[in-house]
C-alpha cells in the first residue's frame, strides 16, 4: 500500500513537474510573441516616418505634401488627414475630403493665431448623411524661425480624443522639422553656389589680365601661338563660368587646370615647371565645382611668381581604397604658417589665399570637417596642400 501511494506521489510529481514546464513555455512564448510584436510596430512606425520624411525633405509643395500626407495620416491614426500652407490645401488624404475647404479655412485661423485648435462636430456642419466627419485636430508646422505658415490637420471620426490630439502635435512637430532640415539644405545650396561666385569674381580680375597681357606679347611675334593661347583662353573662361552644376569630376577640374597651366606658361616661360602624377582610376571621382584650380593658381600666383629663378608645381592624385588623396605643391617662397593661419581666417586685404579659405569652408560643407585641406608651409620651403575626396558620395553629382 504504501508503495503504490509513493508511486501515486511520484506520478503527480511528474505531472506538476510537466504542468510548470508547459506553462513556463507558454509565458515564455507569449513573452517572445509580445516582444515581437513590439518590434514589429517599431519597425512599422519607423518606416512609415521614413516614407513621410523624403518628400518633406525636399521642402513643403504639391507634390511633396501629396506625396507625404498619407504616410503621416498612418502616424497619427486619424479617418482623414490634409497638409495646408495656410492658405489652401497642398495635400489630402483618407475620408472627409469635402470638407476640405472648411478645414483649410480653420487651418488658416490657427495658422495665424500660431497655435493649435481642436474642432467639434458642430465646427464642421455637412448635410450628407453618410459623412463621418466628427471633428478635427490642427496644429501649425513650426519653421526654421519658429513661426508656422503651414498646418496638419488630422479629421477624427469621433469627438477628438486626447491620444489623437497629442498624435497630431507630435506629428507636426516632427513633421516640421523635417521642413527645417529642406530649409537648411536649401540654404546650403544657397550658399555654394555664392561662394562658387564668389571665388569666380575673386580669380578673374587679375587672371584675365596677365592672360591677355601674355596673349597681346604673341600677336605680332607668334600670330600661331597667339590664337592658340586665345582659344584655351576661351575654353578656360567657359568652364570657370559656366551656369549649371555644383559639381564636377577630377577630369574635368584637370581639363581646366592644364588651360590655366598653358596661359600661365606663356608668361613665365621656362621658369614654370609642372609635374603631374594623376592615377587613371581616380579620374571620375565627383568633387566641388573650381575647388582644385584654385590651388594651382596659389601655388602660381603666390608661391612661383615671387621667386627667383625656376619653380615647380608638382599636382598628384592618388588612388587610396575609397578615397582620392590630392596634392598641389609648390617650391615657392612659402610662408609662416601663423601668419597664414591669421590671414586665411579674415581673408587677406590684398585677396591672398581667399580661395584656399573658399575651397576649405566648400569641402567641409560637403564631405565633412575631417575633409578639409591640410596646409604645410613655412618661409623658403614652398607650400603643400593636401585633400582627401570620398570616391563616392550620396550628395555629389557631378
Amino acid at each position: 500500500m504504501a508503495g503504490q501511494v509513493g508511486s501515486v506521489v511520484a506520478v503527480l510529481a511528474v505531472l506538476v513537474a510537466l504542468v510548470a514546464a508547459v506553462v513556463a513555455t507558454v509565458r515564455l512564448r507569449a513573452r517572445r510573441g509580445i516582444a515581437t510584436a513590439m518590434q514589429r510596430a517599431t519597425y512599422d512606425v519607423l518606416h512609415t516616418a521614413a516614407l513621410a520624411a523624403e518628400p518633406l525633405r525636399a521642402g513643403l509643395t504639391t507634390a511633396s505634401a501629396g506625396k507625404a500626407v498619407r504616410h503621416l495620416r498612418t502616424l497619427v491614426g486619424a479617418v482623414g488627414m490634409a497638409i495646408t500652407d495656410g492658405q489652401r490645401s497642398l495635400g489630402y488624404d483618407g475620408r472627409g475630403a469635402h470638407h476640405e475647404e472648411q478645414l483649410t479655412a480653420a487651418a488658416r485661423r490657427a495658422t495665424s493665431m500660431q497655435r493649435s485648435v481642436v474642432l467639434n462636430g458642430s465646427d464642421l456642419p455637412c448635410d450628407r448623411v453618410d459623412c463621418v466627419v466628427r471633428g478635427a485636430v490642427i496644429a501649425p508646422l513650426a519653421g526654421p524661425d519658429g513661426s508656422a505658415d503651414a498646418a496638419l490637420v488630422a479629421v477624427a471620426d469621433d469627438q477628438p480624443a486626447p491620444g489623437l490630439v497629442q498624435a497630431t502635435l507630435e506629428a507636426a512637430r516632427w513633421a516640421g522639422s523635417q521642413l527645417a532640415l529642406a530649409e537648411l539644405e536649401s540654404s546650403r545650396e544657397r550658399l555654394a553656389r555664392a561662394e562658387v561666385r564668389a571665388l569666380r569674381a575673386q580669380i578673374s580680375p587679375h587672371f584675365i589680365y596677365n592672360a591677355l597681357t601674355a596673349i597681346a606679347s604673341f600677336v605680332r611675334t607668334d600670330p600661331e601661338r597667339a590664337r592658340e593661347l586665345i582659344l584655351e583662353f576661351a575654353e578656360f573662361t567657359r568652364y570657370s563660368f559656366r551656369a549649371h552644376g555644383e559639381f564636377t569630376t577630377l577630369a574635368e577640374e584637370l581639363r581646366s587646370i592644364d588651360r590655366y597651366l598653358m596661359i600661365e606658361r606663356a608668361r613665365f616661360g621656362d621658369r614654370l615647371q609642372v609635374r603631374l602624377q594623376i592615377a587613371p582610376e581616380v579620374l571620375p571621382v565627383g568633387l566641388p565645382f573650381l575647388c582644385l584650380q584654385p590651388l594651382v593658381e596659389n601655388a602660381v600666383r603666390h608661391g612661383l611668381s615671387r621667386k627667383p629663378g625656376v619653380g615647380m608645381v608638382s599636382i598628384e592624385a592618388r588612388d587610396a581604397g575609397a578615397e582620392c588623396h590630392i596634392t598641389v605643391e609648390d617650391d615657392g617662397v612659402g610662408m609662416d604658417p601663423a601668419v597664414f593661419a591669421l590671414r586665411g581666417n579674415d581673408g587677406d586685404e590684398d585677396g591672398q589665399h581667399v580661395g584656399l579659405v573658399n575651397v576649405d569652408e566648400r569641402l567641409r560643407s560637403v564631405f565633412g570637417d575631417h575633409n578639409g585641406l591640410v596646409v604645410e608651409t613655412a618661409p623658403g620651403a614652398g607650400t603643400k596642400v593636401s585633400m582627401r575626396v570620398p570616391k563616392f558620395h550620396p550628395q555629389v553629382r557631378a
